[in-house]
């Protein structure tokens, strides 16, 4: 009999991932279905980007780059770190990926050895998670509180890596500069790495995005930042990420990436060029407040479900388990019943809560939505 691996019989496919192609089948099979089981913006890459890749294409050649991305993209992104982000970072510091997953998990197998302990705020992106398993890390699921201060932190466990998303999916937490300094301060202390997700850096509605390897012993403590171009410039599909690492994680990260995908596409390198000299996006910034507001206003007269204002991000993360913590069933039903997406809050490592991605389709479709998510809550809620 045909088998696997051991490496791999345990996995399973990320719930994110699972949802969203579910949807896709019961498109091809002529279903209409509302999917707010990942976020994917209504809004095109940036104008730039696709001038810039349609100029490549008439370019007669498009060669291969080095593994860590072209030298001028890395010079790039490492001028975008030290201005944007105030990250002392060089070309040296940065390595161009395919998106956030791969950054994370080069970051994680250069940093760790099979069994280390790996401390993950709850909920979590999943991938965060999987991707720890694969490696046989460790995993240890923390709740993360409201305030991140030095009294919370002490009580961890000890750790080789603890692991942030700033701004928070699916939260939308923003951590604070005190918040970032009490961390660093920590890392210090217990000796610690840390890897940052900061994926979604411009997505910021209320507070500022700091980022913890602005501090002049980042590289000392190391710090991992890693960013995409997929929800901060509306490009899912463009696979354009990068991260900022010590130099030597760097050299071994691309040791790592090399015999796997080798260089990012050259097409992609151009558009990760182009996106992230953008800088802000306010117009996508304001559209994404707006449908924000109008959902949570929606939900407001809901009495079984807490839904608050997300202070960044495109998703909303809503309290349901004053009718059910079986937020997978909640989600069959949605999308057996009504044919909507969302996604259960086990998922993420926390039953009871759903999460909903309100940034695709027209607001027609996403009042639609809304609204069959809250007649199917208000049935339980009167059962």
């Amino acid at each position: 009999m045909m088998q696997v691996s051991k490496r791999i019989a345990a996995a399973r496919p990320l719930a994110t991932t699972a949802m969203h192609e579910r949807v896709d089948i019961l498109r091809l099979q002529g279903e209409s279905v509302i999917d707010f089981s990942i976020a994917i913006s209504h809004f095109p890459a940036p104008a730039s980007v696709r001038a810039a890749v349609a100029e490549a294409l008439q370019q007669p050649l498009l060669p291969y780059t080095a593994v860590g991305g072209a030298p001028a993209l890395r010079q790039q992104l490492a001028g975008k770190l030290r201005e944007e982000n105030g990250i002392s970072a060089g070309a040296q510091h940065v390595i161009v990926t395919n998106g956030a997953k791969q950054a994370l998990y080069q970051s994680l197998y250069v940093m760790t050895d099979p069994g280390d302990t790996v401390i993950v705020f709850r909920p979590h992106w999943p991938a965060y998670v999987a991707t720890g398993q694969l490696l046989g890390l460790n995993i240890v699921l923390v709740d993360q509180p409201e305030v991140v201060d030095a009294a919370f932190l002490d009580r961890l466990p000890r750790a080789k890596v603890l692991i942030i998303n700033n701004p928070h999916n699916p939260t939308g937490k923003v951590y604070t500069k005190s918040e970032l300094d009490s961390i660093a301060d920590w890392l210090r202390a217990r000796r610690c790495h840390a890897i940052v997700d900061e994926s979604y850096e411009k997505l910021i509605f209320e507070g500022v995005h700091h980022s913890l390897a602005a501090c002049k012993d980042w590289e000392e403590l190391g710090i991992v930042t890693i960013f995409s171009a997929s929800q901060s410039y509306a490009m899912m599909g463009w696979r354009a990420g990068f991260a900022s690492a010590p130099a030597v994680w760097v050299k071994a990260m691309e040791a790592l990436q090399g015999p796997i995908t080798a260089a990012v596409p050259a097409l992609s390198q151009v558009a990760a060029e182009a996106a992230f000299a953008v800088g802000d996006v306010p117009e996508l910034l304001a559209d994404y407040r707006v449908r924000r507001d109008l959902v949570v206003d929606m939900f407001a007269t809901q009495p079984w479900i807490k839904m608050p204002a997300p202070a960044s991000g495109p998703y909303l993360w809503g309290d349901i388990s004053g009718i059910t913590r079986d937020t997978v069933g909640f989600a069959e039903t949605l999308i057996e019943e009504f044919r909507v997406a969302i996604m259960p809050g086990e998922a993420l490592g926390c039953p009871g809560f759903i999460r909903i991605g309100y940034i695709a389709d027209d607001e027609t479709t996403l009042r639609k939505g809304v609204q069959a998510i809250i007649s199917l809550g208000k049935r339980m809620a009167e059962s």
